[in-house]
C-alpha cells in the first residue's frame, strides 16, 4: 500500500474544522469548502482504488495457494506410486517438486495476510474519509446559516496567510514523519563470487539432504 495515501488521509481527517472555517471567513465560504470536499473526494477515490488492489492481490494470492496444495496432494500420489514399484529416480524428482512447492507456501501465506492487513487498513480509511466529509458538509451548513443571522459577508484581510502558513506547517511534519518511516535501509553487503558459489553448492546439499530423507521416510513407512 502506498505510504503517501496512509499520510494524505491522516492530514485530511487530522485537519482541524475551525482552521478552515477562519480560512472561510477571509474568502468565498462555498469555495473554500468545496474545494476542501474535492480534496476529500479524490482521496475516496485513491483509497476505493487501492482497496480494489488489495482485494485483486488477497484474491490471487489464495488462488495461488489452493494450486499449490492440490498438487502437492497430487505429487503425493504419485510418488507413492513410483516408491512401490521402486523408481527412486521418479520418486526424488517428484520429492524434488514438492519441496519447491513448500517453499512458496510461506509466501504466499505472508502475501495473503498483507493484503488482509492492507484491506482493512484501507476500509478504515474509508470510514474516516467518509466521516470527515460529512463533517465539512454539516460545518458549511452551520457557517453558512450563522452567516445569513448576522447578515454578515466574507471578510477581507491578511489572515490567509496564516492559513496557509498553518497548512504548510503540518505537512512539513507529515513529510518528515514519511521519511522517518520510509528511510533508506543501508543495502547489506554482499558476498564475493567465491563465497555465493560456495552457499549456493550448501543450499543444494541441503536440499539434497532432504529429498533423500524424506525418499527414506516414505521407503521406511511402506516396509513397515
Amino acid at each position: 500500500m502506498k505510504e503517501s495515501i496512509a499520510t494524505r488521509v491522516t492530514r485530511i481527517v487530522g485537519g482541524s474544522l475551525h482552521g478552515l472555517l477562519d480560512a472561510m471567513e477571509q474568502a468565498a465560504p462555498e469555495a473554500a469548502m468545496a474545494q476542501a470536499i474535492r480534496e476529500v473526494d479524490l482521496a475516496i477515490d485513491e483509497v476505493r482504488a487501492e482497496l480494489g488492489k488489495a482485494l485483486a492481490h488477497r484474491h490471487l494470492a489464495e488462488s495461488n495457494r489452493a494450486r499449490l496444495e492440490t498438487r502437492h496432494g497430487e505429487l503425493a500420489a504419485q510418488i507413492a506410486v513410483a516408491v512401490a514399484r521402486g523408481e527412486d529416480g521418479l520418486s526424488r524428482a517428484g520429492i524434488a517438486k514438492q519441496l519447491d512447492i513448500e517453499a512458496q507456501q510461506p509466501v504466499l501465506d505472508q502475501a495473503i495476510a498483507a493484503a488482509v492487513r492492507d484491506g482493512q487498513e484501507l476500509e478504515s480509511y474509508l470510514l474516516a474519509l467518509q466521516a470527515k466529509k460529512r463533517d465539512m458538509e454539516d460545518a458549511l451548513r452551520d457557517f453558512i446559516a450563522a452567516r445569513a443571522a448576522q447578515q454578515r459577508g466574507p471578510v477581507g484581510g491578511g489572515g490567509a496567510d496564516t492559513s496557509a502558513g498553518r497548512v504548510e506547517q503540518a505537512e512539513a511534519v507529515f513529510g518528515r514523519i514519511l521519511a522517518r518511516e520510509t528511510g533508506v535501509v543501508p543495502a547489506a553487503a554482499r558476498a564475493d563470487a567465491a563465497e555465493a558459489a560456495k552457499l549456493k553448492e550448501l543450499a543444494e546439499l541441503a536440499r539434497n539432504h532432504a529429498i533423500d530423507e524424506r525418499l527414506a521416510q516414505l521407503k521406511a513407512g511402506r516396509e513397515g
